[in-house]
């Protein structure tokens, strides 16, 4: 094609008008682009405030599972949906205080069982609680000595250091309500080697 014709093309108006509109639709699909990453980073950065809190574990009592500084994610909303369950690792209160300290230890007795911590061991029931964790056994049995009955929306909760927690066997703590639990651990985040899903 003779390289004046392409020039005089160029000079059309009809391709200046096509030209304007395909550069037009382009910087709009762009826009609609930006746009969108926008919205979904808004609304994932939304719905992680709203369900997932920092904590880091301040005391010992959850050793060796849980170091003292260890920071994690919790699931603020899961127990609005269903109820904790026998080895849940949960956050809690002591009180409806918002000033409160949080609190960090495991479920080992649900609402209308009776705990009874003797000779070392955690019955429930009246039958010995076989744990899937090797802890130590319980020289302190507390307020268990002569049995514990939960009441509905209570849960009696121990540290995995169990000859260093202060727990449901104390009166400082007694049994946990469900009103008071802010949550459930759900992801180590620091430090980053350990990082990872929380069992239990």
């Amino acid at each position: 094609m003779d390289i004046r014709n392409i020039k005089n093309w160029k000079e059309n108006p009809k391709y200046q008008e096509m030209k304007l509109r395909m550069q037009d639709v382009k910087v709009k699909k762009t826009f609609r682009w930006i746009f969108e990453i926008a919205v979904t980073l808004a609304f994932a950065a939304l719905t992680a405030v709203l369900m997932f809190q920092t904590v880091t574990m301040q005391e010992s009592a959850m050793e060796p599972t849980i170091e003292v500084g260890d920071s994690f994610f919790m699931n603020r909303v899961i127990y609005k949906f269903s109820s904790p369950k026998r080895g849940d690792i949960i956050v809690f209160r002591t009180d409806a205080s918002d000033d409160a300290a949080l609190h960090i230890r495991r479920v080992v007795g649900l609402p209308g069982e009776t705990i009874l911590i003797r000779n070392g061991k955690i019955y429930i029931d009246g039958e010995e609680y076989m744990e899937s964790g090797n802890y130590p056994a319980v020289t302190n049995p507390g307020l268990a000595e002569n049995g514990v009955t939960l009441n509905s929306g209570e849960y009696f909760v121990l540290g995995d250091n169990r000859n260093n927690s202060e727990d449901s066997r104390y009166a400082d703590i007694g049994m946990v309500k469900k009103r008071y639990i802010a949550g459930k651990l759900w992801f180590l985040c620091s430090p980053f080697e350990k990082a990872g899903f929380m069992r239990g």
